[in-house]
């Protein structure tokens, strides 16, 4: 969306035009329900993350805040931050993986293949739980959202050099991580 588009709809948002807010909800709900998914892994929580980022959205406009440029950014900001509550109050749950192993080991193979897949997938989710949350928030912009350097910057709300230098960190904590957990499994299997 061009920013002179975007600053058209927030307007119009901001004087409650109801074509508008589904436009805006059209338009941003899927990116925020997939960024969502990618860091809470469940479909009924990634909906109450979407759900709960147009409500702040909405309530932020009503007492006269919200963005005044950067909508996007606005909305990834406010889901990251759910994400972020949503974490603080409850832990992620232990994974057991002896069961899902002793299981796999009488399936067929396509099962195990699309087991391992998601064994793959929540191992990456856990890994990205142990990094701060910029730093997790930067990973999953720039790499899964695909999101530019600036895109990430207006969303953090910081300078650019700032984001290539939590990038580079947070690239660096991802790997550790992930190679300390093959160490460890390696040693214990």
């Amino acid at each position: 969306m061009a920013p002179q588009n975007e600053a058209q709809l927030l307007a119009s948002a901001r004087s409650w035009d109801m074509e508008a807010l589904a436009t805006i909800y059209d338009t941003y709900s899927p990116l925020l329900y997939r960024y969502a998914m990618r860091l809470l892994g469940e479909q009924d929580l990634a909906e109450e993350c979407v759900a709960e980022t147009f409500a702040r959205f909405l309530q932020a406009l009503r007492n006269g805040g919200g963005p005044k440029e950067h909508l996007k950014a606005y909305l990834y900001r406010v889901a990251h931050n759910w994400i972020t509550d949503y974490y603080r109050r409850q832990p992620p749950p232990q994974v057991e993986i002896e069961a899902l192993q002793e299981t796999l080991a009488h399936d067929d193979p396509p099962l195990s293949a699309q087991a391992a897949t998601r064994e793959e997938q929540e191992r990456v989710r856990q890994a990205l739980r142990l990094l701060t949350p910029e730093q997790r928030q930067v990973i999953v912009l720039r790499y899964l959202e695909e999101l530019s350097l600036k895109e990430v910057a207006e969303t953090m709300q910081k300078p650019v050099g700032a984001i290539k230098a939590l990038q580079h960190r947070a690239v660096a904590s991802l790997k550790r991580v992930l190679l300390e957990e093959e160490r460890h499994a390696y040693a214990h299997g």
